[in-house]
């Protein structure tokens, strides 16, 4: 077969669309102009990512560029491919207004989750690595993608939440604006303590711990004469991004409550009772047992 035989089965005419012939080197030419449109879009993409990587550190800027370059490239390719094969766009109208409609009904859920995922990327009142609480769960955001957020729980599980549920139900971003939380640790010494002691050693354990905030400092507070115990509570702030970090920190300053109040003798309370006995007391023995 020669070079002239090639071009005329290339240009043999296998379909018309609103009166444009399309031959069958138009529809060899659709997969060429797709991988080679996804290619240079990959390059570009890569190289825009690495820019920013160096210039910005933060990763919502980032993904939102990733996911826009991504999507403009799509329509690109799309409306250059069909002028390459001399399809015009119009001759699409009527079929896509059509799938369009059976789409929304049939898909609902699917657009809501997609559209929430822009919103979500856009206005950004979620974002990455930021710590939320979403009804019974606590963790941090790791991808919020088109359909659903990936946010990993503290236990280590990951959890795939659809996009609309973070925006029309109650979530709680606790770094939202900042990373600053605050927490308390209670602790109930015994009747008879000094008091002002107690609350000098409880302020010098929690400022030993070096996560705790100077600004705004550690609050002492004498909470409660209780039934069993005098009862402290210290407020403190630090910086984290999980709840872990608040955790951490209570179980510092509690070995060092714990080992300043054994150096001061003073005693952490523990329930106790008296019980009052009205009469008197009779001890009963009973007879030894004989053997034969």
């Amino acid at each position: 077969m020669n070079l002239d035989s090639i071009r005329t089965l290339l240009s043999e005419t296998l379909v018309t669309i609103s009166g444009q012939p399309v031959s069958l080197g138009n529809i060899l030419l659709i997969p060429i102009v797709l991988l080679l449109g996804f290619w240079l879009t990959k390059a570009l993409v890569k190289l825009v990512t690495k820019k920013l990587t160096s210039k910005s550190k933060d990763p919502n800027l980032i993904h939102l560029t990733q996911r826009l370059m991504y999507v403009l490239a799509i329509v690109i390719i799309l409306i250059t491919t069909l002028d390459l094969i001399n399809i015009p766009i119009a001759a699409f109208a009527f079929l896509s207004g059509a799938i369009a409609i059976g789409f929304g009904f049939g898909a609902q859920n699917i657009i809501n989750n997609f559209i929430s995922g822009w919103i979500l990327m856009w206005e950004r009142p979620i974002r990455i690595g930021d710590f939320l609480e979403v009804e019974d769960a606590k963790g941090v955001v790791e991808e919020i993608n088109t359909r659903s957020t990936r946010f990993r729980r503290v236990d280590g599980v990951h959890m795939l939440i659809p996009n609309s549920k973070l925006l029309e139900n109650t979530v709680i971003n606790w770094t939202l604006v900042d990373k600053l939380m605050r927490t308390s640790v209670r602790v109930g010494v015994a009747y008879g303590s000094p008091t002002k002691k107690v609350a000098e050693l409880l302020l010098q354990a929690t400022n030993s711990q070096p996560e705790v905030l100077s600004d705004p400092g550690p609050t002492v507070i004498f909470d409660d004469f209780g039934d069993n115990a005098l009862t402290f509570e210290v407020n403190l702030w630090i910086k984290s991004n999980v709840e872990g970090g608040l955790r951490a920190v209570r179980s510092n300053i509690r070995f060092a409550i714990d080992e300043l109040f054994n150096e001061n003798d003073i005693v952490i309370s523990y329930p106790q009772r008296d019980v009052h006995l009205d009469g008197s007391l009779t001890l009963i023995r009973e007879p030894r047992k004989t053997t034969n």
